[in-house]
């Protein structure tokens, strides 16, 4: 009876025992950002920036699609180089950033289209969940003996979708928003 018992369990933990391919990466904060542009009384474009992205990665190279990605941004971390506007932009009028602290990514695929890779996922900001389609363009790295993953992609958001709604009619404020984000991940150890 013992030795079945313990050939069961070594059926279990080695033979049955799934395996994961996919690589952990742990998103660099002190490397990444999420990038911003949008018009001001529809004549100039003010830029700003959330400096504090974290999250993970899951990648696997061989099958991209058992990939997936976490990503989180802490909304008070806006800068846009003035104080009186990022101030604003942390209030009630925009991001809400004491009731809504967080602006959170989370893949539901990875696919790789030719060449390129694109993550769809919920993009969750103000409380509003929306689904977004990222194409990303992903390079990969041996730097002093750890494997680092350099991940940009692009997209416009409408910020009337998130509750962004500040200037309803989009004239002070453009309602179409340029993203750029720019993640630099580093492999977990084992």
């Amino acid at each position: 009876m013992r030795i079945r018992l313990s050939m069961l369990l070594w059926f279990v933990l080695f033979v049955a025992a799934p395996v994961f391919a996919a690589d952990e990466f742990t998103i660099d904060p002190a490397h990444s950002s999420a990038n911003f542009a949008v018009k001001h009384l529809m004549i100039s474009t003010v830029h700003g920036r959330f400096s504090d992205v974290s999250g993970m990665i899951l990648y696997d190279e061989k099958d991209p699609s058992k990939s997936s990605v976490l990503a989180v941004i802490k909304a008070a971390s806006v800068n846009t180089d003035n104080q009186t506007r990022d101030k604003d932009l942390r209030s009630a009028n925009f991001f809400e950033t004491d009731k809504y602290p967080e602006i959170r990514f989370q893949s539901t695929k990875v696919e790789k289209i030719g060449d390129q890779l694109q993550v769809t996922g919920n993009l969750t900001m103000k409380g509003v969940t929306r689904q977004v389609t990222l194409p990303i363009t992903l390079a990969k790295a041996e730097i002093k003996g750890k494997t680092r993953l350099g991940i940009e992609t692009s997209t416009t958001l409408n910020r009337f979708d998130y509750n962004v709604s500040f200037d309803s009619t989009g004239t002070t404020v453009g309602k179409e928003i340029k993203v750029d984000i720019n993640v630099e991940a580093v492999k977990n150890q084992p």
